[in-house]
């Protein structure tokens, strides 16, 4: 191995005492190990953000075709078709043009209203309570009901999905999603009984527009998609978005607890919003980490990573790289001039369903602000996620 040994220096994505805060060992892996390289696991890692942006975007030298989860890619397991963020161009361009029909500005726009009326009504039964739950009591509801209204899925199905979706992504505290009985990647058979039914009883939706929309395929071949790729792609929007919002969510209510005058400036101007929730998503991206497969042999650092190698993104290490947001990137300032991070991705895969999702935690905060405008959580009765794919809080109750 050409790397430089830099031996106290050590990443393990699937080490869950260091994954419970690991902006230390990336701060040092920026600065001693910028390539990084885990003999145990036999990965590469990049932290700082020119490399991590310059990598997202190099579709071509590094691969999403084999997944973007390290113990996925390592498998070497077969990827459904339809997986669209286990895809790279031109064949995920394609998938991606039909998906964004969904996300316009429009469409959007629309949804606005029906979340905050949800929202509503999950947060005013608890005013007068003494303690709320931002994960138990909205976070891990509402994402999964936007997602019904995109697709048109009623309420009472959303949670046959949301269960279906934490089979495959929920592990042992510390396993690997390959270690799972179900299966690391779910095949949408959940959606089979709705699509059957929204086949024969169309409507103004996602789904309706799915079932019906024609395109011109990577062989050429106008069709429409089939059965198991619709199936793939209502599980990729389903998962993918909730489990995002899901997170944020929850971060939002620690990191306000943890900065009570950051907070208090939120409920005194509700304008620093959207400032703020764009330092949560950098502060603390859901997913820590995005995996590629190397195809050619590439260069960093003065070392070669040969193809066929696995390499990591660290997302969560760039999102806090002061050579892009200055030397307080480790501090939590909802003030912060904007700048791009990489929560969302960059390049081919940068997030359909970013504004969205930015969207939702306006929204979720705005209205858990007038109902509530101290809290303080209960970091000992939180629950962390066990996931290597996500990270977050499965619980994250605070008193009121």
């Amino acid at each position: 191995m050409n790397t430089t040994a830099v031996t106290d220096v050590y990443y393990d994505p699937w080490d869950v005492a260091l994954n419970a805060d690991p902006y230390p060992m990336f701060s040092r892996i920026r600065e001693e190990a910028p390539l990084y390289y885990n003999d145990q696991h036999d990965f590469y890692a990049l932290s700082r953000f020119d490399d991590v942006n310059r990598g997202l975007v190099d579709h071509r030298t590094f691969s999403s075709a084999r997944g973007v989860v390290l113990e996925i890619l390592k498998s070497g397991m077969e990827i459904p078709p339809g997986t669209l963020i286990f895809e790279d161009p031109p064949i995920h361009d394609i998938h991606r043009n039909l998906l964004s029909r969904a996300f316009t500005p429009r469409k959007i726009d629309a949804l606005e209203p029906k979340i905050r009326e949800f929202t509503r009504r999950c947060l005013d039964p608890l005013v007068g309570a003494d303690h709320f739950d931002f994960v138990t009591h909205l976070g891990s509801v509402m994402p999964m009901r936007v997602v019904g209204m995109l697709f048109g899925i009623p309420e009472d199905y959303q949670q046959r999905v949301q269960a279906d979706g934490d089979k495959h992504i929920r592990v042992e505290r510390g396993g690997a999603m390959t270690d799972n009985p179900d299966g690391a990647i779910t095949d949408g058979e959940v959606f089979a009984d709705f699509i059957d039914w929204r086949t024969k009883h169309p409507a103004d939706d996602l789904t309706t527009e799915l079932l019906t929309a024609e395109f011109t395929d990577e062989t050429g071949t106008v069709r429409k998609l089939n059965r198991d790729e619709l199936l793939m792609f209502m599980n990729v929007v389903a998962v993918a978005g909730a489990e995002t919002t899901t997170r944020l969510i929850g971060w939002s209510g620690k990191l306000l607890s943890e900065h009570p005058d950051q907070r208090r400036r939120l409920v005194a101007d509700r304008t620093l919003l959207p400032g703020a929730i764009e330092e949560i998503l950098r502060f603390e991206p859901p997913a820590l980490q995005a995996a590629r497969y190397v195809t050619r042999d590439v260069e960093y650092h003065g070392h070669t990573v040969p193809a066929g190698s696995a390499m990591l993104m660290l997302i969560g290490a760039a999102n806090r790289d002061p050579r892009r947001f200055g030397e307080n990137a480790e501090d939590f300032d909802i003030g912060r001039p904007a700048r791009q991070h990489l929560t969302f991705g960059v390049g081919a895969h940068y997030c359909l369903g970013n504004a969205l999702a930015r969207l939702e935690g306006r929204i979720a905060l705005d209205e858990i602000l007038e109902r509530f405008p101290d809290w303080e959580v209960d970091l000992d009765n939180a629950v962390l996620s066990p996931s290597s794919a996500v990270r977050g809080w499965d619980s994250m109750p605070a008193r009121i």
